[in-house]
């Protein structure tokens, strides 16, 4: 790739790495399908390696915060979520993914747009667990389900903090069976190597930025980011 693509890489991860450490999501929806477009090679799997970094930091800073009660079922659900995700790997096209994976996002913003949240029950969480533990191994993009979860969260550290701890033992599911099945290359380490620095760039960044995020900002970012990733996705799955 050019240098300028490197550059343009660093930038966007930095960027969305300090996003999801200010709102509680958003690395991955931002990051994957812009990276897509510059280079294929530069997502998803490069993203799902360094998330950690970002989440585990995350996690620690407002461990207070954490519900561990409410992210049982959701961690739960990632399990099966992870095995449903690695057989659409292994039969369905890359075209195919990415407009389920679009889809769904889609669908998550209008259910959100709508002031629709879903009521927190072990069922609903278990069920965002599944969908997200999916679409997370496909894409790296598993946050629109939990989403729908805490759209009605008034408490952003709680979105922050219980999302954080979600990711980070959700990724490694995702890692471990990504890994088991074949899915992960030389070039998407090699990748994530060169981007890492980036990660803890933005996480730095997100300090300062996290205490200015309201209960409207934190609704606007995750309607905002989300559609980002659905069109991104589209535009990758027709080009």
């Amino acid at each position: 790739m050019p240098f300028i693509a490197w550059v343009a890489a660093i930038a966007v991860t930095a960027f969305a790495a300090a996003v999801q450490g200010s709102v509680g999501i958003g690395f991955a929806i931002i990051s994957v399908p812009i990276l897509s477009l510059i280079d294929p090679s530069l997502a998803p799997v490069p993203q799902m390696l360094v998330t950690m970094f970002l989440t585990i930091p995350m996690a620690w800073r407002e461990r207070s915060h954490i519900e561990f009660d409410g992210i049982a079922w959701i961690l739960a659900g990632r399990v099966p979520g992870a095995l449903v995700g690695l057989g659409l790997l292994v039969v369905a096209t890359q075209r195919t993914l990415d407009l389920a994976t679009a889809a769904l996002v889609l669908v998550a913003v209008v259910i959100i747009a709508s002031g629709t949240h879903l009521r927190r029950t072990a069922t609903t969480e278990f069920a965002a667990g599944v969908f997200s533990g999916a679409a997370a191994l496909v894409s790296s993009i598993g946050g629109p389900p939990l989403a729908l979860l805490y759209t009605d969260e008034e408490r952003a550290g709680t979105v922050r903090a219980s999302l954080a701890a979600v990711f980070t033992i959700g990724i490694t599911i995702s890692i471990v069976t990504r890994a088991l099945g074949g899915f992960i290359t030389a070039n998407d380490i090699r990748v994530a190597v060169i981007i890492f620095p980036a990660v803890l760039v933005g996480y730095g960044l997100s300090g300062s930025l996290k205490e200015r995020v309201g209960r409207r900002q934190l609704r606007f970012a995750i309607l905002a980011l989300s559609s980002i990733a659905a069109l991104g996705l589209l535009v990758r799955a027709f080009s």
